[in-house]
């Protein structure tokens, strides 16, 4: 486990630039050490212009994109085609504008996917992992809410001390809609590196938390339960940054 790492950047669009940057050079090291990069990507305005500025970079020329599996660390249950599904967002930015192999991209199942319960699609999306991941995440890459959840495992929910699978179904969310799949704690944590990306003075107050002095409660705190075995990352700008010191 390691200790977290703070970068500050002056506005969102430095810190995508940044995220962009940091996120081809780990693909590049990963392949040319002859091995296939996984990565998990999130949603969120601030991940959405990561992916836009990844894609528009002259350097995606480095990495071999169809060699790139991609999952993702939550989405919304609902019907494939609603424009708020996290894989929806990461096709229109990203995985559309460069040629990933589709039978790379590992989108979370659909209400409309014919799973007869949530729960099955969480387990059918565990099963997958288990059976195609490659045991360990290069890059899981999150963002932080207003109250400090990370994924869709927000805080006192039950899911958060779920240790025995990877998928969870998350049902009644604050944040609309209310019904989710989520990765645990358990699954993202077997992750080399794990980059939060939090941008807005909406989100200071809960980074401030996470990063204070103190071990803050994961039932309050989620974010705080996430770690990556060599790094993790906080990515931040000048608002979420602004309740730290210095």
């Amino acid at each position: 486990m390691s200790d977290p790492m703070v970068r500050r950047s002056g506005s969102p669009q430095e810190l995508a630039d940044l995220v962009a940057a940091s996120l081809i050079e780990a693909l590049v090291k990963v392949q040319h050490g002859g091995g296939v990069p996984s990565v998990a990507l999130t949603g969120g305005t601030i991940a959405a212009t990561v992916h836009e500025t990844l894609a528009a970079s002259p350097d995606t020329a480095l990495v071999d994109w169809s060699r790139v599996d991609v999952w993702f660390g939550d989405e919304r249950y609902v019907p494939a085609d609603d424009p708020d599904r996290n894989v929806g967002q990461a096709t229109r930015s990203l995985l559309s504008r460069l040629p990933f192999d589709p039978s790379r991209i590992h989108a979370m199942p659909a209400s409309d996917s014919g799973h007869a319960s949530l729960a099955e699609a969480a387990t059918a999306y565990g099963d997958e992992l288990r059976a195609q991941g490659r045991g360990r995440f290069d890059v899981v890459m999150l963002g932080v809410g207003p109250d400090g959840h990370v994924a869709s495992l927000f805080p006192g929910f039950a899911q958060l001390d779920i240790d025995d699978a990877i998928a969870v179904p998350v049902q009644d969310s604050p944040k609309p809609p209310p019904n989710r799949i989520s990765l645990t704690f358990e699954a993202l944590n077997r992750s080399r590196a794990v980059w939060f990306l939090v941008s807005g003075n909406g989100k200071a107050e809960a980074v401030a938390r996470a990063l204070g002095t103190g071990a803050p409660d994961v039932h309050e705190i989620p974010a705080v339960g996430v770690h990556g075995e060599q790094e993790t990352v906080w990515f931040l700008d000048e608002g979420s940054a602004s309740l730290l010191p210095g």
